[in-house]
């Protein structure tokens, strides 16, 4: 997929990092995004600082970190393929303890973030009629869990469901392909940053007895980049945890 190129937000760390080494190592473009410069030059160089990739750090949730993301994109690469609205937050808080400062913040990086940067990449995609985005959901949105509160960030992640259908509606007359990725449990960051010392304790989650790894989700988002004819669903990348209970 040489000279095709995909802007990743959260490329820093867990998912996002391992789709951005996948896609490097494919041959594509990549302008990474993350709002640590820390983290971003960490990844980076950790990838061996290859030339088909560029860095942009800054705040998902603020549109001009969008529109910044296209014109790097633009000006270093000369075109937009694929977005994947990786980027987000996730913590559990009981319903009745959450505030309205915990709705904003979800609404703000995860659906404003998603929403900005796909507004942003758009205009290229139907300008070249081609284009694929790829937005980061969650199982819980379809499967919810009685010990595990979440509302705040499962709201922010149900709408992003939602507005994949209706872009993928919006746009499909264009060849743009908009699809989500709904993780099951990641051995990734984000577990320890909620508390969950042992990943592989919740295994029995899932059909397969087993937590997924970022390279399962990276998989995913590298098939879907690049699928002709997939739009509008929801990918279940969760080793059955949504279609069945071990006993």
């Amino acid at each position: 997929m040489k000279n095709k190129t995909a802007i990743i937000t959260g490329a820093s760390t867990g998912i996002g990092k391992e789709i951005a080494k996948l896609f490097i190592e494919k041959g594509c473009n990549v302008v990474m995004n993350a709002s640590s410069e820390e983290n971003l030059q960490k990844a980076y160089k950790e990838f061996g600082s290859p030339s088909n990739a560029a860095l942009l750090v800054g705040d998902i949730s603020k549109q001009e970190t969008s529109k910044r993301l296209v014109a790097l994109a633009l000006k270093k690469f000369n075109s937009i393929d694929v977005l994947i609205n990786n980027a987000g937050i996730f913590a559990p808080k009981p319903f009745l303890e959450v505030e309205e400062s915990d709705l904003e913040l979800y609404w703000n990086v995860n659906l404003k973030g998603t929403y900005f940067a796909s507004q942003a990449v758009i205009p290229n995609m139907v300008a070249q009629k081609n284009g694929a985005i790829i937005n980061i959901g969650t199982v819980l949105v379809d499967h919810a869990i009685a010990g595990f509160p979440a509302t705040a960030p499962l709201m922010s992640k149900g709408a992003i469901h939602a507005l994949t259908r209706q872009l993928a509606a919006e746009f499909g007359n264009d060849n743009i392909k908009v699809n989500t990725i709904a993780p099951g449990i990641i051995r990734s960051p984000l577990q320890s940053k909620i508390g969950i010392e042992d990943a592989d304790s919740l295994a029995g989650l899932h059909l397969l007895n087993r937590i997924g790894e970022v390279t399962d989700i990276a998989e995913a988002a590298y098939y879907l980049a690049f699928s002709n004819f997939v739009t509008g669903e929801t990918m279940n990348v969760a080793g059955g945890h949504t279609v069945g209970h071990a006993i």
